[in-house]
């Protein structure tokens, strides 16, 4: 476990995803996007779904963050104990969960999700995706391994932030010393990613600006039209 978080210490993790009915929404693509982002210099990619995560790891010998998205509402990230151990058994060294203390579709807590996991993939590590403070506390009372900014901004927590949320960031730095804090969402440049490190972040998790081209084209277009 320590050699992999030592692997990521102040590193770039990339995230490689695409939304439903997207063009690149597609398992062969996304794997491929993940060994071209390696070839870069990922030391890590975060990938979504279980066919994704199985073509990557063929492709990959970097950790794999791995969920599973179900729904746009509530807990939808990796939601049960059953997709959690999919991911696991794929051979993704981390799984990432939402942390919130919202119900999961399954009725298990957020405890009982990462004690059975461990149980039953005791090397595996949890990446609780968290969107404020006392969701951290929450998730490192519960066993979680990794603390993320992941959900800051997506929830009735907090503000959403123009960019990334250091505020957030700082916070869980200071409070949770023991505990590697990733930064992820709405990090849109390298002078921010590079701000997230110097604030403290173990890990920066960069997915849109860089994996998403969708989105990257209508930044272009905007300021090409002058809108």
């Amino acid at each position: 476990m320590n050699d992999l978080l030592d692997s990521l210490k102040g590193q770039l993790v990339v995230s490689c995803q695409a939304y439903p009915g997207e063009p690149m929404r597609h398992p062969e693509t996304m794997a491929q996007v993940a060994a071209a982002v390696v070839e870069g210099g990922a030391k890590a990619v975060r990938l979504q779904g279980l066919e994704d995560i199985r073509q990557a790891r063929a492709l990959v010998d970097v950790p794999i963050i791995g969920l599973v998205k179900e729904g746009h509402e509530g807990v939808y990230i990796t939601p049960t104990l059953e997709l959690a151990r999919a991911i696991a058994d794929l051979g993704a060294e981390v799984v990432a969960l939402d942390a919130t203390p919202r119900p999961r579709p399954d009725g298990l807590t957020v405890a009982e999700t990462i004690a059975q996991l461990k149980e039953s993939h005791p090397g595996v590590l949890v990446m609780a995706d968290c969107d404020c403070v006392e969701t951290a506390r929450h998730a490192v009372e519960s066993g979680a391994d990794i603390l993320g900014t992941t959900l800051a901004g997506y929830t009735d927590a907090r503000e959403k932030t123009v960019g990334p949320d250091l505020e957030l960031l700082q916070d869980l730095v200071r409070e949770f010393p023991d505990h590697p804090v990733i930064a992820e969402g709405r990090i849109h440049t390298p002078e921010q990613a590079r701000a997230a490190i110097e604030t403290g972040a173990h890990a920066v998790v960069v997915g849109t600006a860089i994996t998403h081209p969708t989105t990257i084209t209508t930044w272009f277009a905007a300021a090409v039209a002058g809108s």
